[in-house]
């Protein structure tokens, strides 16, 4: 995206293009990362996973947490 100010902000550590983890943010779904990746949680343990790509929980509904288990999508939004 044009003008986007990420685009010119410095980068922590120097990292390059070939180095990045893309992540991917859904309105009203997890975050999806490309994989393998290692979450560090609240409690200081660390769970990692070896896919490809990981659905991150965001809505903390997950009995999987912090992995996503599609809990968000039971949750009925009310009408727009």
């Amino acid at each position: 995206m044009p003008n986007d100010p990420a685009d010119s902000a410095p980068r922590e550590g120097g990292a390059n293009a070939a180095s990045a983890r893309r992540v991917t943010v859904q309105r009203r779904g997890p975050l999806l990362m490309e994989g393998p990746v290692e979450v560090g949680l609240e409690d200081g343990t660390t769970v990692r996973s070896d896919r490809f790509r990981v659905a991150l929980c965001t809505c903390r509904r997950s009995r999987r947490y912090p992995w996503c288990d599609t809990s968000h999508r039971r949750r009925a939004d009310p009408p727009r």
